[in-house]
């Protein structure tokens, strides 16, 4: 009789930009992975269904739900958790703008918020549409980013406080101050 394959691997995670080798259980979320074994607790458990978004992180540059990812299934892609948004001491404009405009109460989704924010700006300057994107064609272009696109778009992540005004401003904000800096570096070349 074969001996039971282990349920435990070895893995080697690049958060951040930076490699951690970890043991983990194959059916250790990355979420759990993060925050228990490595101390990362940024990101956030909240509905652990995948349904509120407060867990949101970036993996190789695109939205995910950290409570639905396994973390086996992650080694050898970029993930970016909130701890890495900021350059240093200096804030990234999407951290800045929820800051300026009060994008956040009790702070508990604001994580989640700025992660899925980031991937909506780049979502959106990739002329990827939205369910409220009028002309959908690719030759059309990104479609203006209105408080409606915004909405749209940042839906899967729920603030119980209620924050969606100053949310939705943030991330235009944030969008615009990036949009200014592209076009400034466009013409300097």
């Amino acid at each position: 009789m074969a001996p039971a394959p282990s349920t435990y691997s070895v893995i080697t995670l690049n958060i951040n930009g930076e490699k951690y080798s970890l043991p983990v259980d194959h059916r250790t979320t990355l979420l759990d992975a993060l925050r228990e074994h490595l101390d990362l607790t940024g990101t956030k458990k909240g509905c652990d269904q995948g349904q509120c978004g407060a867990c949101t992180l970036l993996i190789d540059g695109r939205r995910a739900v950290s409570c639905l990812q396994l973390a086996v299934a992650a080694e050898g892609r970029e993930i970016t958790t909130i701890e890495g948004v900021a350059e240093g001491e200096q804030l990234h404009p999407v951290q800045q703008a929820f800051l300026d405009l009060d994008g956040y109460q009790c702070g508990y989704c604001t994580p989640g918020q700025i992660c899925s924010a980031l991937g909506v700006i780049e979502e959106h300057a990739a002329g990827w549409p939205s369910a409220v994107t009028d002309d959908v064609r690719p030759e059309a272009g990104p479609p203006p980013l209105s408080a409606d696109e915004i909405r749209e778009r940042m839906s899967g992540n729920l603030c119980r406080c209620g924050a969606y005004v100053s949310i939705v401003q943030a991330v235009a904000q944030a969008a615009e101050a990036q949009t200014t800096e592209a076009e400034a570096e466009e013409a300097a070349a």
